[in-house]
């Protein structure tokens, strides 16, 4: 039986509602599981669904120790390709260890070994170095977004996490960008090369603009920028932390409803800012780079480079999160009288004017409804939404998105809904159990 007619992988993909793989899925599946694999391949073009099909037909039922690997460079992308596994409905045990978790309740989980083990390369090297990790059964490892993880300063981390895999038959590297060099400690040989990048300059879609920011500071501009976006999901670049937090202020101050998310905040305010951005709640979302690539969230219509990118690739990688497949999206680069245009813009852009009077930036028509409950109190996003709909009097079409995390959970209302909501269901139980709603 050919590895894509596998009768594991066909019962997967219908758990996971999924009907037709892409060419790149296919592509992979086709390339078999007997050599290493090196995936080119875009930012949301399903890479983990890409690199998790093969691996049901190689684990055994005989085997109780972990038999996969998977290291992923941030905690998101960790917990988005534990989901993945999980939509597949495989029966294999998976557990997902990252910074920011209670490592007791991983070393915990880890007394009974998964047959899939996905971590990020600090958290792993700590269980090691703990005692509560054996990876000496471990076939196949993945490296998610390697470059990434070189490029985070994770080369030690992941060399000596190498050291302890004495049994790797196979190696699979992804990434969304080709020009990274492979060390040689990870140990991957005459591998199969897919890739499926393109130049950017075969994007058609995507319209790039500049905007000039009459003086330094270009927190006006921005504001006016937003305004003429008519609503339209915008994604703001900083190159900073502090200045990821000095616009979310500015921003929230003049009234436009906003996210920020960095690499120093905690998981669940992460958690919280990506959820909120995935169900349209807010529309403005402003990151550094860590949102380029290998996180979770939904095309954008508007990429906004508030600080020019450091190097061509982290343009590249910004504007891939915009005119995606048949979309068309929009890049806007904001420059003060102190800046030019970067050399690697071979044609430069047209500029974007704005208008004399300034357009306060539209409102989402969703807002977040936050449950102080989730997974480890055994709620589903089925019942959440049974709730809303028998208590909360909601109409199909006034409930958007829903998310169950670990401890809460959130659900998109609409915004004119929300109060009548609150009052509806401040002292119902959900699932028989008391919740805070808010």
């Amino acid at each position: 039986m050919k590895i894509q007619e596998d009768e594991r992988i066909v019962r997967a993909l219908s758990n996971a509602k999924i009907e037709a793989l892409n060419e790149m899925q296919q592509s992979v599946l086709d390339a078999g599981t007997s050599k290493d694999l090196v995936l080119l391949s875009p930012t949301g073009s399903g890479k983990t669904l890409a690199f998790l099909l093969p691996l049901l037909t190689l684990f055994t039922n005989e085997d109780k120790q972990i038999q996969a690997l998977i290291i992923a460079p941030s905690r998101e992308l960790a917990l988005q390709i534990e989901t993945v596994f999980r939509s597949l409905g495989s029966g294999y045990k998976v557990n997902c260890c990252y910074g920011g978790h209670p490592i007791r309740v991983e070393k915990k989980s880890l007394e009974h070994p998964p047959t899939v083990l996905i971590g990020t390369p600090g958290r792993i090297l700590d269980h090691i170095e703990r005692g509560s990790l054996n990876l000496d059964t471990v076939k196949t490892l993945i490296l998610d977004e390697f470059d990434k993880s070189l490029e985070l300063g994770f080369l030690a981390e992941m060399k000596e996490i190498l050291g302890h895999l004495p049994n790797v038959r196979r190696r699979i590297l992804t990434s969304a960008t080709a020009a990274v060099d492979i060390p040689s400690f990870i140990g991957i040989t005459s591998p199969v090369r897919l890739s499926f990048l393109k130049e950017t300059k075969e994007i058609k879609r995507l319209t790039v603009r500049i905007v000039k920011s009459p003086i330094k500071d270009k927190l006006e501009t921005l504001y006016k920028l937003l305004g003429e976006l008519n609503g339209g999901s915008a994604l703001v670049f900083c190159n900073l932390r502090g200045a990821v937090e000095r616009v979310s202020n500015y921003l929230s101050e003049m009234g436009v409803e906003n996210e920020y998310f960095h690499g120093g905040m905690e998981q669940s305010e992460r958690e919280r800012a990506l959820s909120l951005f995935r169900n349209g709640s807010t529309t403005v979302f402003i990151s550094t780079d860590l949102a380029a690539r290998g996180l979770d969230i939904p095309e954008v219509k508007n990429v906004i480079h508030y600080h020019l990118p450091v190097n061509e690739e982290a343009y590249i990688h910004r504007n891939g999160r915009t005119a995606r497949m048949n979309a068309e999206g929009n890049a806007y680069i904001i420059l003060n009288e102190q800046e030019t245009i970067p050399e690697y813009l071979i044609r430069q852009p047209d500029e974007f004017y704005l208008p004399e009077k300034t357009k306060k930036p539209v409102l989402s028509e969703w807002v977040t409804l936050t449950i102080n409950k989730g997974k480890r109190d055994k709620l589903s996003k089925k019942d959440i939404v049974g709730f809303l709909f028998q208590k909360g009097g909601l109409e199909k079409d006034e409930l958007g998105v829903v998310e169950v995390k670990e401890s809460c959970s959130f659900a998109a209302i609409k915004r004119n809904k929300l109060s009548v909501l609150l009052a509806r269901i401040r002292d119902e139980k959900i699932k028989n159990m008391k919740a805070k709603f808010n």
